[in-house]
C-alpha cells in the first residue's frame, strides 16, 4: 500500500482530467464552429476581441490534455519509472498549453462584453484544469521526494530478476542453445 500512494491519488484525477477535457474540447469546438460562421450574436455563445485566441488555444490545450492522459494511463498501469519519463513530459506539455489558454480565458473575461453560457463554461473549465493538471504533474513527479509516493527518476529495481545466463527451456531446467524460445 505504501507503494502506491501517488498511483491511488493519480488514477482518480487522470480520469476526471480526462473527462473535463473531452467536455471541453466539445464546447470549444462548438463555440469555434458559430465563431467560424460568424454568429458571435448567438444567445449561447456572444464573445469578444479575445475569443478567437482563447477558442484557438482551448482547442489545443484540451486535444494535447486528451493525448497525455493516454501516456499517463499507460503509466498508472506499469507505475515504473521508465514510463514515468513520457506520462510526465506529456502531462507537462499539456499543463503549459492550459496555462496558457487559461491567461486568455482570463484575458476574455477581464475585456468583459456578452459572453453566453457556453463560452462562459469553457473558460471555467481551462481554468479549473490549469490547476488541476498543475496537480497531477506534482503527483506524476511526487517519486522525486520519497520513493514511496511513486517510481523517483534512480528506480532501477525492475528487470533484475531474471539472472544472467543462458535462456532456458521452458519444459525444463537444460540451457537451450541458438533457439528463440
Amino acid at each position: 500500500m505504501a507503494q502506491t500512494v501517488g498511483r491511488n491519488i493519480a488514477a482518480p484525477l487522470l480520469f476526471l482530467n480526462l473527462l473535463m477535457y473531452t467536455i471541453a474540447l466539445g464546447f470549444a469546438c462548438w463555440c469555434t464552429n458559430k465563431y467560424i460562421d460568424g454568429q458571435t450574436s448567438h444567445p449561447s455563445f456572444g464573445g469578444n476581441g479575445a475569443t478567437g485566441f482563447f477558442l484557438t488555444f482551448a482547442i489545443l490545450a484540451c486535444v494535447v490534455g486528451i493525448v497525455s492522459k493516454f501516456a499517463g494511463g499507460t503509466h498508472i498501469r506499469v507505475w515504473r519509472s521508465d514510463s514515468l519519463a513520457a506520462a510526465g513530459s506529456a502531462s507537462l506539455v499539456a499543463w503549459a498549453i492550459t496555462a496558457l489558454a487559461s491567461g486568455f480565458a482570463c484575458k476574455e473575461i477581464n475585456v468583459g462584453g456578452y459572453r453566453g453560457w457556453r463560452l462562459r463554461m469553457v473558460e471555467a473549465f481551462i481554468i479549473i484544469l490549469t490547476f488541476t493538471q498543475l496537480l497531477y504533474v506534482l503527483l506524476l513527479h511526487a517519486g522525486m521526494f520519497s520513493s514511496k509516493y511513486g517510481p523517483g527518476y534512480r528506480d532501477t529495481d525492475y528487470g533484475v530478476g531474471a539472472g544472467a545466463g543462458e535462456p532456458v527451456h521452458k519444459g525444463g531446467a537444460v540451457p537451450v542453445a541458438g533457439t528463440r524460445v
